[in-house]
């Protein structure tokens, strides 16, 4: 029962990701979108920095870069935690 539950589950695994692979675009064919084009232009203007993807990371998504930051600290020290030689 155990291993047919697996077969199965990893067919289903495995059919996702070929239709996955169909789906993916070309090897280098830019995705280009309306707030591609917003961010390229206006980056500079709103945020005052030069480089664009910095601008994203650090002001468009600031929020979410600092959630991420959180989750990668409190792993940090949860596995600090675990890892810590108990003196008694």
């Amino acid at each position: 029962m155990k291993k047919s539950i697996f077969g199965i589950a990893l067919i289903f695994v495995l059919a996702f990701m070929i239709l996955a692979a169909f789906d993916m675009r070309p090897f280098g064919e830019p995705t280009v979108s309306e707030m591609d084009d917003y961010y390229i232009q206006n980056a500079q203007a709103e945020t005052g920095a030069n480089n664009v993807v910095t601008s994203i990371v650090f002001d468009y998504r600031g929020f979410d870069t600092l959630g991420e930051a959180t989750v990668l600290f409190t792993a940090v020290l949860g596995i600090t935690a675990l890892f810590r030689e108990v003196v008694r």
